[in-house]
Parts: C-alpha cells; structure tokens; sequence
C-alpha cells in the first residue's frame, strides 16, 4: 500500500526532504532514512528487458516494480516489508528532529542557549514523537472535518507582500515625478499609491506586529525595541520572555540538561497567516520582524528580528588588532587581543558559554592569520579545519564554524571575516556570530527544515535578526564602504530566498520585507541633501546612495511585477518613513533637571537604569520615547500614588511640549501621547504611561534608549547613524503601492492584514482594529483556490523542494 504524501502531517513532510546532517546518526541506528531508500530506487540499475539508451523513468515513491513469483518473490516481499519499517522509523526519527517546539531559544545576554538547545534537540521528546506518529492520521480527518468555513468568495489566487522598511513616501514621490522609478510609477497608474498610517511609536518592530495581527499595540503588547522590567528595574527586550532550564544532572564534569530552555513571544493576537491557515490557504513568510520564535501554522517561515547570535546577544562583532595602542570602548562590539610573530597574528575567536560543562566557560576557536609579504597580495586565515585566502578590505564568504562542548557534541555557525589592514598592523573585522541555517542550532524557521532547505539551495546565508552590521560602521570599525557591501550581499540572500519563494507558493501568500532600505538610510542619511534638510556631511562619494536605492527598489519591484500574474494581488509597502536625526533629546537628563527623577550618583554604571534613585524618583525614561511613571504597587521601588498619576502625567506633557532648542528654533516635541487615549486593549497596562513624538530632525538620544543619562538635555548627533523614524508618527507615514485600487484615501498600516484575509475569503475577525481597504473582484474565481489549496500548496512546495536535492 502506498502511503499517500498529501495525507503526511506537515512537521513529516518538511522533513522528508534530503537532510544530510543526519543520515550518519540514522545509519547507527541501523536505520536509511526515506530520502536515502527513495534515491536507492532512483539509482537502481536497469532491468535486463530495457535499453540503457532509452530508459524508463523511476516507479513512484512507495510503487515497486514487478519481480517474478515463488521464493524470489516472498524475499521480495519481505525486503519491502522491511524497506516500509525502515521509513516509518526514519521519519520517527527525523521527526523527532525537527519538530519545532522541541528546542527553543535562549535569547538575550545569557550566553549559554545554543549548547543547551542543541543538546535538548536529540533528547528531548520521544514520548511525543510517538504521539504525533500514533495521532496523525486523526488529526488530519479532525481538521479536515472541522476546518471553518469561509465568509465569502476569495478575490485573488494569491497576494504578494513586497516589505520595503523605512522607505520613505515623500523621496518616493519626488523621485517618480522626475522619472527615476518607472516601476513604482506603473503600480500607481494601475492601482493605488498612499501613505500609509504607522504606529505610536513609528519604528519596525511595532509597526510589523501591527501589521501582521490588523492591531493596535494595545492587542499585540510590543511597544518598543527595550522596555523596563518592572521587577527587576532592569531593561529587557519586549519581543521574548525567556526562562533558562531549572534543573540539569551532572555526571562527572559533565551536567546534562533536565529542561529545555523556555521562550515565550512578546507579541500577542494572531498572525494573518496563522489565521488563513486556519482557513487551509498556505503562506510563505519571509524575515518579517517579530517573527521569533516562528509560529507553527500552515505554511513555511523564515524568523526575523530578535533571532540571536550564537553568544546569545543581538549581534556581537569582533574587532582584532596587534596595535596595543589601539584600545577602544565599544558598546555592541568586542575587541580582542591579537599577537603578532614573525608575520603571523594568532587569536582566539569567542564562542557560546560551554553550560555542558561545569565552569565550562566561554567556547573559541583558535586560528591565525598568515601576512604576506607584500602588503597588497591576499594573507591567508587559517582555521583548525580550513584555509581561506583573505583579500584586504574583501569580505570572505560565509565560514563554517565548529564550536566543540563535548565529545562527539558541536556547534556550528557562520561568519564573516573582513581584512582592514596588513602593515604595520594587523587588524581583522568579524561578522557577528550566527546560528548556520544549513545546521541550526535552534529553530530558526517553520519547519526547522525550512532554513535547511534554503540553505542547500543557495548557500549559507545570514540568519540575525538585524543582520547589517550597523553598530560596526557607528563605532567607526568598519567604514561606509564596508557596511555597504554587507548590506547588499544579505539583500542579495533575501532576493534569491524571495524569487524561490514566488516560483514555489503559486497559490496563497508570499510575504517578504527587505530591510536594506532601513539599514542604509540609517547610516547615510547625513550625506543625502534636499531643499527642506540640506545636508550633514558634504560628501559626494556618497551623496546619492540614497537615491539610488530607491532606484534599485524601483528595479525589485519590476522584476516581482514581471512574476506575477491577473489573479495576483501585489502590494508593495513601507512600515514608516524617514527623516534626518540631527539633535538628540535625553529625556533622562530633562527629567532629572526638572525634579521627576534623582539620580545616585555613587552608582557604578550610568546606564541600564541603574543610576537611579528610586525612592526620589517619580518617572524615567526607557527606549525610543517611552516615558514610565514610578507607581506604588506596579515597580518594585514604586513611590507615586495611583491617583496622582494621571496629574503627573498632565504636568509632563505640558513642560515636554514646552521644551525648546537653545541652538535652533522651534520645540523638538511635536506631541506628547498618554497611553489611555493612545491605545486601547488587554495589554495597555504594559505600554509606556506617555510617548513623545518627536519633531522632525530631533529623536531620543542614545544614553536614553537603554536606561542611560548623558550630560546635556539636548546634543548634536555626531554618530553616523543619522537618518531615523522615531519621531511623531503623522510625520514619518509608510507608503503603500498596490496593483489593485482601494477604497480608503487614508490607509493604515492595521488595514493590511483584514485586507488579505477579505481577499481569500476568510471572515475578518472582531478584534481587528483594521478593515480591508480594497474590491479587488475577479470576473472569474479560480476553484482550485477555494477547493484544494492545502494540497496545491503543500505538496506541490515540498516536492519541489525534494526534486532540488
């Protein structure tokens, strides 16, 4: 009996696809994965009977060719019976490997996850491997028999989301009236061109969960990148809750986990995908923000924002040098120590703390890099395992690093590695160090055999959750040269993992954001000019890197155009726009020189709020504009009466809009937000008591962002991150563009998920605060869309994907 693929739960059928990793420890186990038998009867010579010239093609996955009858044919029989035994326990085995909820991440400071999951991942869930093998079948005809219904009649076949972060609705405007982005332009002929209503505050990791969920802030909880830990009076990231392993058995040196480590998302309501594959529409998700952990729905995804390094941190680079006067205080980065001898600089690279081992430490990989003689020839960089030829100021491509815990135990990773200088100095750039989506150490996408998968496909690729480097370039490791070719090589992966996505999902939704437009116009916006800003930098190296890379989208989206057909709904969208972020505003210090907060002086560190006098202190000040009242019962050191907080407030927001620039005219306040008028929902209790908008030009200095103080209220930003979207939100809307017309002169970014779900015909939901904005009818409906999308869209991807191995 065939078993018939279309029937297989989802987790199976993502992990049948060739995964070469494993096929050694399945062979311990005396077992041949499927993907090993089904090659076996692909590679199985020709029967006698056929010409080798013209052969037949291969019997189908589980059909077996005719043999002759007798004993011949019971030993036949037999093997098959064995050969259907051997794929039952293969795929009880791969399941077991990827399942995703078996591994989770350790996210934030604590370096020590990767090990720990890595090692959970072999051990952690075989009672309920059983149960998923034993249950599948019920499941499938439990869903099939109460899936809901759709609302309506679906108006596409599929829709494509084209995310371009932080591009600019204004620059994209003024450059298609001088012709420049011909593409953008036929979209808005064709369709709809509007700018698009984003959040409070307007920054990408709220702006994306709104859009995603159709919901306010007050629904979805993610109000910030940091957000302050109302117990521990600590900053914290708002996007996860992580819980480390309670307990672990030790065994000699060794102490073996008895838990895994616990990730809870920060953001609440539910994705629009999730939702259609309630409905059986499949989706393709592609590095959205606040997409991690990625969520088990009917579909594929590949996690974004808020994914870690291997150390546990947002992204930790590494600058070596043997200059021992070159000693520099970095924030996101970690200078290590770098000895040269007779032309060749050996170090240690820094790795995941070793939590298998007790006081294990921190895990490095020597290795060292060999000069060459004449300064401008290529040195050489070797590796315990390899030798890679080093070109100065040429990244390398992706390095396969191997991080060894334990015996018969490692890590892998990837990085890169950038050469700045041979003489009289060595000094080496390196990416910071990420978790290799061709052998992850926790799940990274859904299925976890879906970054395999790409992987294979198109080489490794990078996997943080902000991938551009940012912080090199902004403490002056790396320069503007450097950070712009990083940038356009991960835009590069995202371009080859988007166009595969499109030539695979032909039916549901593709979702992809593409975050160059953010990381570029972040760090060269000072040498952009215009008649409203001017300029910062005079610079003409770089004076039009930012209009050309509203031309270069204006050539992805031409190219997407071209893929897409009549009963294609494409929408091509923008979180929030851009402006120069020219003076900074710390909030900290003004509340301090106004008597809201009172600072210790005798504490060791300025930032992180631990300078803060608590028993003195009525508000502080934490992340991109968020300002928190000091309430009684609600923080740990609380000392403001409940009843005086809405006073309080008032009286805030009145000095704030007061506030002026000593140096340039005009207040660098435009509006100042109280959270029970700003949003409404379950989770306002966890939103900033009051937001600050702030004026164009003007944003949240840096000490504020992480609970810091600096020295004045109001500074020139020196730092070359300057361009910025943390201002007040009427002032920096997103863009949309769409093939189709809407029906709405003022969209919201909340409207784009109830959009695509009135689309294919899924009942919008009451909690939603967005409404779909477009008619989008078809004169003719496409049935397969409304009959069998699962099967189209499932099968058809992973077969494909089996096919590409």
């Amino acid at each position: 009996m065939r078993l018939p693929i279309h029937l297989l739960p989802h987790e199976f059928i993502a992990a049948i696809n060739g995964k070469q990793r494993f096929m050694a420890a399945l062979n311990s186990w005396g077992v041949r994965s499927s993907w090993s038998v089904s090659r076996s009867i692909r590679n199985r010579k020709l029967p006698m009977n056929r010409s080798a010239s013209s052969p037949q093609p291969p019997p189908p996955f589980g059909m077996e060719e005719r043999v002759p009858e007798g004993r011949e044919r019971r030993n036949f029989e037999g093997s098959q019976h064995k050969l259907w035994l051997r794929r039952i326990l293969a795929l009880l085995a791969v399941s077991l490997l990827f399942q995703p909820q078996v591994a989770q991440a350790y996210l934030g400071p604590g370096a020590g996850f990767t090990i720990v999951s890595t090692f959970f991942v072999l051990f952690a869930a075989l009672a309920s491997a059983f149960v998923v093998l034993l249950t599948w079948p019920f499941r499938w005809v439990l869903k099939r028999i109460f899936r809901p219904k759709r609302a309506g009649v679906a108006k596409a076949r599929r829709v494509v989301i084209v995310g371009l972060d932080g591009q600019d609705p204004e620059l994209t405007e003024k450059w298609m009236n001088e012709g420049l982005l011909p593409n953008f332009s036929k979209l808005r002929e064709a369709g709809a061109f509007a700018r698009l209503g984003t959040t409070l505050p307007a920054e990408s990791p709220v702006a994306w969960s709104s859009f995603q969920t159709g919901c306010n802030p007050g629904k979805h909880r993610i109000y910030d990148f940091l957000v302050p830990n109302r117990k521990s009076l600590m900053p914290e990231l708002s996007s996860a809750n992580v819980t480390a392993p309670g307990r672990t058995l030790k065994l000699g040196k060794y102490l073996i986990p008895l838990g895994k480590p616990s990730i809870a998302a920060g953001r609440k309501s539910e994705s629009f995908w999730s939702i259609l594959g309630k409905f059986g529409v499949f989706s393709t998700v592609l590095r959205v923000p606040i997409t991690f952990p990625p969520e088990k729905f009917n579909g594929v995804l590949l996690s974004a924002m808020n994914v870690p390094d291997v150390k546990g941190s947002q992204g930790t680079y590494f600058y070596f040098t043997t200059d021992k006067t070159d000693q520099r205080t970095l924030v996101s980065g970690q200078q290590c120590p770098f000895d040269l001898v007779e032309g060749v600089a050996r170090g240690e690279l820094p790795g995941p703390e070793n939590t298998l081992v007790k006081d294990g430490g921190e895990l490095r990989i020597p290795f060292s890099i060999i000069t060459a003689k004449n300064g401008s020839a290529a040195a050489q960089l070797k590796l315990p395992d390899q030798t890679i030829e080093l070109r100065q100021n040429e990244y390398t491509p992706w390095v396969t690093l191997s991080y060894k815990a334990a015996v018969g135990f490692t890590v892998k990773a990837i990085a890169r590695f950038l050469l700045l200088d041979q003489k009289p100095h060595v000094r080496l750039y390196v990416t910071p160090i990420q978790i290799d989506p061709g052998s992850p150490a926790l799940p990274i996408s859904h299925p976890v055999s879906y970054s395999i998968y790409l992987a294979k496909k198109q080489g490794p690729f990078a996997t943080l959750g902000v991938a551009e480097d940012t912080s090199g370039l902004n403490e002056l490791v790396i320069g503007e040269d450097a950070f712009f070719r990083q940038a356009q090589d991960i835009h590069q992966e995202r371009e080859t993992m988007f166009f595969d996505a499109l030539s695979k999902t032909r039916r549901g939704a593709v979702v992809c954001v593409f975050d160059i437009t953010d990381r570029i116009q972040h760090m060269f916006f000072r040498f952009h000019k215009d008649e409203r800003w001017g300029v910062g930098v005079n610079d003409e190296r770089y004076a039009n890197v930012v209009r050309d890379l509203y031309i270069q989208m204006d050539g992805l989206v031409g190219r997407v155009m071209k893929e897409i057909d009549d009963q294609t709904v494409l929408m091509v969208l923008s979180d929030h726009g851009f402006k120069p972020f020219r003076r900074a505003v710390e909030l900290n210090r003004w509340l301090q020189q106004n008597g809201y907060l009172t600072e210790n002086l005798a504490a060791k560190t300025p930032d992180l709020l631990q300078r803060v006098d608590w028993s003195k202190t009525q508000a502080y000040a934490v992340g991109f504009g968020g300002i928190y009242l000091n309430i009684a019962g609600r923080e740990a050191k609380g000392i403001v009466p409940k009843e005086d907080a809405a006073r309080l407030k008032r009286e805030i927001i009145e000095k704030l809009k007061s506030l002026r620039d000593p140096e340039h005219s005009g207040s660098p306040i435009s509006e100042v937000y109280d959270r029970e008028q700003a949003y409404k929902g379950p989770y306002v209790v966890d939103a900033p008591d009051l937001v600050v908008g702030f004026a164009p030009g003007y944003r949240v200095a840096w000490e504020t962002v992480t609970g810091g103080f600096g020295e004045k209220v109001i500074s020139d930003n020196t730092r070359p991150w300057s361009g910025d979207h943390n201002m007040n939100p009427p002032e920096v809307p997103g863009m949309l563009f769409c093939n189709r017309r809407i029906d709405v002169a003022q969209p919201s970014i909340m409207d784009i998920a109830p959009t695509v779900l009135d689309l294919f015909g899924v009942p919008i939901p009451a909690h939603m605060d967005g409404k779909a904005i477009m008619n989008g009818k078809y004169t003719t409906q496409p049935r397969s869309l409304v009959r069998e999308p699962k099967r189209a869209n499932v099968v058809e991807f992973v077969e494909r994907q089996a096919s590409a191995q």
